[in-house]
């Protein structure tokens, strides 16, 4: 089973960039997903971007579009998400995901989780 990382996290200021990271422990297939989903205090994870593992097509909510990038290096295993213009919306912390049945902007069908790393936009 693959296991996933992520890394990058930070304070920022509003308008500012970060760029995460998620690693993974293993090769996964071309037909799988690679995704960023985020959680804020009190509220349900949240659908960010996601990529698909072969192709490399991508997909993203709209309130990060034009602002965030998803990418993924396969030689590499990793997978990023690259914010720009940061809003005090945008805090929370930052969850990579993997789903087997392609990018999917529901949380249920993903079925690896990396611990997270937290994203705060002070205004």
């Amino acid at each position: 089973q693959v296991q996933l990382a992520e890394s990058g996290g930070g304070v920022v200021q509003a308008g500012d960039s970060l760029r995460l990271a998620c690693a993974l422990s293993d090769r996964i297939l071309s037909s799988h997903a690679m995704a960023w989903f985020r959680q804020a205090p009190g509220k349900e994870r949240e659908f960010v971007a996601a990529i698909r593992w072969g192709y490399g097509t991508t997909v993203y909510t709209n309130s990060v579009k034009g602002r965030f990038t998803i990418s993924r290096d396969k030689a590499e295993n990793m997978v990023y998400l690259q914010m720009n213009s940061l809003k005090p919306e945008d805090t929370a912390v930052y969850h990579c995901g993997r789903s087997r049945r392609g990018y999917t902007e529901y949380a249920a069908e993903y079925d690896v989780w990396g611990q997270g790393t937290q994203v705060t936009v002070s205004s």
